[in-house]
C-alpha cells in the first residue's frame, strides 16, 4: 500500500489514493494508510452478508467518487454483482504469473511443483479468481534453496514496483478516456 500511496503523489500521477476500506481494524494497511494522511473506513463483515458487505463499500466508494479499486492483501472473494457493477474499475496483485498457481496458496503451489521462476501479475478482477485480463507481469527466479517465506518476499519486491505501476496505467487511460468499462 505504501508504494501506492507513494506512486500517487508523485507530480504529474493521474492516481491518486484517497480511501483504504478494511474488514479488519486490525489490518496493517489502515494505520499505515492513516500514518500517511490517507482517509481509511473499516467495515466489518462478522454478521452480515457479502452482499450487504459489498453494498457498504459500494456506498462509501461512490460517496467519496472513487473510480478505480486496487486490491491488496483482500482475501476476500467478491460477488459477481460487485465485480460487474465496478467492471474493468477493479486491479488485483498475484503473487504468480497467471494463468499459473491461482487462489490464495500461489506460492507454496509454486514451490511445490518445482518451477523456475514464478513472480506475480497484475489483472482486472473478474467474476472467477485471479482470471481477469493481465495487465502487466514481473518474474523471479525460484532457487533451490527457497522457501515459501523466502520467495514471497522476493515477489512482494516486484509487486511493489509492478502494482503501483499498472495502477498509475489504469489511471492514466481512465482519465484519457482509453480505458473505458465495455
Amino acid at each position: 500500500m505504501l508504494h501506492l500511496i507513494e506512486r500517487s503523489r508523485q507530480v504529474g500521477s493521474h492516481a491518486h489514493v484517497r480511501l483504504v476500506i478494511s474488514n479488519k481494524a486490525s489490518a496493517k494497511g489502515i494505520g499505515l494508510a492513516r500514518s500517511h494522511g490517507v482517509e481509511t473506513l473499516v467495515i466489518p463483515h462478522a454478521g452480515i452478508t457479502r452482499q450487504e458487505f459489498e453494498e457498504k463499500m459500494s456506498i462509501e466508494l461512490e460517496k467519496r467518487e472513487i473510480h478505480l479499486i486496487c486490491l491488496a492483501g483482500f482475501m476476500r472473494i467478491l460477488t459477481p454483482t460487485f465485480v460487474q457493477h465496478w467492471q474493468r474499475r477493479i486491479i488485483n496483485i498475484h503473487p504468480s504469473i497467471l494463468p499459473a498457481f491461482k487462489g490464495a496458496e500461489a506460492v507454496k503451489l509454486a514451490l511445490q511443483a518445482g518451477v523456475k521462476v514464478t513472480g506475480c501479475s497484475v489483472h482486472y478482477t473478474v467474476e472467477e479468481v485471479d482470471s481477469g485480463e493481465i495487465l502487466g507481469q514481473d518474474i523471479v527466479r525460484v532457487e533451490p534453496d527457497d522457501t515459501e517465506e523466502s520467495l514471497h518476499k522476493k515477489i512482494q519486491e516486484k509487486e511493489h514496483q509492478l502494482f503501483p505501476a499498472i495502477m498509475e496505467e489504469v489511471a492514466r487511460g481512465m482519465a484519457l478516456g482509453e480505458i473505458l468499462p465495455p
